[in-house]
């Protein structure tokens, strides 16, 4: 089996470092952005975010047969860091651009950028995504690039996420468009010289070629079992984790309050959405830490199910808390403990994926890896956009009031609002982890399944 250095894991992790430091901010920030900053109302927004997301998700597979028939001096999905980045940043930048114009000419340019914004990260996460199954051989070595990935993509979101309201602040104000435009111009530089960081760092080992036509592809991949059961898991990760981060900034402006400070040793510090998604994500990353070893031990598939009944409990305890000193307190603890159960998912998953490939290069004889991998982008688009959806169509269904000039009046949220916010934190997330335990129940690709598929296929595999 191949075993790489050290430096392509972390190359590997800088490519994800990059892209989630993005997708937090769009799945966390943008609705608030377009709600509260840009000025669309909750209804069009929600429109906008289904909308443009289920485009991004349907061109994944698209991607994934272009990448999967690409061949370079480079490799096959490594290229497109490099061909893909400038064109990454910049879309960033104009997506939280906020023209003087009226709102229909306003809403035409949302839609605009957003489509691509989410083609351009469609362009350059799925092949980056499908660079796993060619790096190693090893199922055990992908869950270790996988947890690699994660804590790099969890330790730039953190930075992102934490750093994201006093970066607005300092170029103008949270509440400006100003502030969101050139917050967006820093993030977007740094990610454009971490893509290329892992382009530079890594290598694809593994020539895999596809020998049968884009149809029977999509035949095969259609037939496939464990992938429809991935992907309906995965789903239910995704929706799990936008559910609560889209619900966060509205949370904290309206339940938790603008100016609520806590002590830590009398040291007075401001509690705001900002710290609480930033200390999830640094929790996150002792998740991915904690992926290897316990997917070790018990298996990929148990993991998967022992951490969503976790996520399910504690997802209920969240309802009860009370917005009081102590309250904040357990809030937090809460969010750390959550945050390191979901971040066990997000390497598991994609380790998950990889297995799934191999299953079907054995199964169908055909490498379709970026097609597969492309699925996992899409699963995690779909969940965005129904979770980023549902949580704006749910608050105007509630009568959440985003009017600048009533908030400015004094007028309160109403009751119903206020209560569906605590509903999006707590009792929604508990039922997709439900449903994420029973998909994953029929899983058939166990421990022994894998090796034994991995042992087969080294028999007809090319490796550099």
């Amino acid at each position: 089996m191949i075993k790489t250095k050290l430096i392509e894991k972390i190359g590997y992790g800088f490519g994800d470092m990059s892209s989630s430091t993005f997708w937090k901010i769009f799945s966390y920030y943008l609705p608030f952005f377009y709600s509260n900053i840009f000025g669309l109302s909750l209804i069009d927004a929600g429109v906008l975010v289904l909308v443009t997301r289920i485009w991004d998700a349907v061109s994944d597979p698209m991607m994934g047969i272009i990448s999967d028939r690409t061949n370079t001096k480079w490799g096959k999905y490594r290229p497109y860091l490099l061909w893909v980045a400038p064109f990454f940043s910049i879309c960033g930048i104009l997506l939280f651009t906020t023209p003087d114009w009226d709102y229909g000419a306003k809403l035409i340019w949302a839609y605009i950028t957003y489509i691509m914004m989410m083609t351009v990260y469609t362009g350059i996460n799925v092949p980056y995504g499908a660079m796993l199954g060619v790096m190693t051989d090893d199922p055990n070595e992908k869950t270790v690039f996988s947890s690699f990935r994660m804590f790099f993509a969890y330790g730039g979101s953190f930075l992102a996420l934490f750093l994201w309201e006093p970066l607005t602040n300092m170029f103008g104000g949270y509440n400006t468009p100003g502030g969101w435009f050139w917050g967006m111009v820093v993030i977007a530089a740094a990610c454009f010289v971490m893509f290329i960081l892992c382009f530079m760092l890594t290598k694809e080992h593994l020539k895999t070629i596809s020998t049968v036509s884009v149809g029977n592809d999509f035949k095969s991949l259609l037939s496939n079992k464990p992938w429809w059961l991935l992907i309906g898991a995965a789903l239910c990760s995704n929706l799990f984790n936008t559910v609560r981060g889209a619900t966060v900034a509205y949370f904290f402006a309206d339940i938790i309050g603008p100016d609520v400070h806590m002590s830590f040793f009398g040291l007075a510090f401001l509690f705001y959405a900002g710290l609480f998604l930033g200390i999830g994500e640094v929790s996150n990353m002792v998740g991915v830490a904690l992926c290897v070893p316990i997917a070790g031990k018990l298996g990929k598939k148990t993991t998967f199910i022992v951490v969503n009944a976790a996520l399910l409990v504690l997802s209920i305890a969240f309802f009860f808390v009370p917005c009081t000193p102590s309250g904040f307190w357990t809030m937090l603890i809460l969010q750390v403990v959550i945050s390191v159960f979901t971040g066990i998912m997000s390497p598991l998953i994609w380790s998950m994926y990889a297995d799934v490939s191999d299953y079907a290069e054995l199964k169908y004889m055909t490498a379709s890896t970026g097609l597969i991998f492309s699925s996992a982008s899409m699963a995690q688009k779909f969940g965005g956009a129904i979770g980023g959806a549902a949580v704006l169509w749910l608050l105007s269904g509630f009568g959440y009031v985003t009017d600048a000039d009533q908030i400015a009046a004094g007028v309160v949220q109403p009751e119903s609002a206020l209560m569906v916010l605590r509903w999006l934190m707590s009792f929604i997330p508990a039922a997709v982890a439900a449903l994420a335990i029973v998909v994953v129940w029929f899983y058939p690709l166990t421990t022994t399944r894998v090796n034994e598929i991995n042992n087969e296929l080294k028999k007809v595999r090319a490796i550099e």
